[in-house]
């Protein structure tokens, strides 16, 4: 009866971590998304700062690092890594958190924002500028996207 019982609690075990291996539900990765944006939107107003990944200060893809990481979501450090190893985002499937890729100044991706709903982002633009909100309506940033991407636990 005992060696019953024992394999018995192994085998629920081995059940619930099994369940615990089940991809996340839509719901919460929607939920992961709007955490990320809104740490984002925590921090419109700071300062840009080249290679800047914390409160004092921002470059586009520190802040992106920045806004993952607290919730718990580890990724590349620059804007062309982080499209590289996103799982790639129709722009008509864009949910909160994700992100936005363009090619600014140079033939690679060399900017990133984080979609924030609406047609609108958050990103830490330039030098002498301030983490701000832009949007795809501005024919500027739809002509220089070039695509977008989810990471998600």
């Amino acid at each position: 009866m005992r060696a019953f019982q024992i394999t018995l609690t192994l085998v629920l075990a081995a059940l619930l971590a099994a369940c615990a291996a089940v991809p996340r539900t839509r719901e919460a990765e929607v939920a992961a998304g709007r955490t990320i944006a809104a740490v984002a939107a925590s921090f419109v107003g700071t300062p840009y700062r080249f290679g800047g990944a914390d409160g004092r200060g921002f470059d586009c893809s520190g802040l992106a690092v920045y806004a993952y990481e607290k919730a718990g979501i580890a990724i590349p450090r620059t804007a062309a890594e982080q499209q590289r190893s996103a799982r790639r985002v129709s722009l008509r499937n864009l949910l909160p958190g994700d992100l936005l890729f363009f090619r600014i100044r140079a033939r690679h991706v060399d900017h990133v924002a984080i979609y924030v709903g609406g047609g609108r982002f958050i990103h830490a633009p330039r030098s002498g500028a301030l983490v701000s909100y832009g949007s795809l309506m501005q024919r500027f940033y739809r002509r220089h996207l070039v695509s977008a991407g989810r990471f998600r636990r």
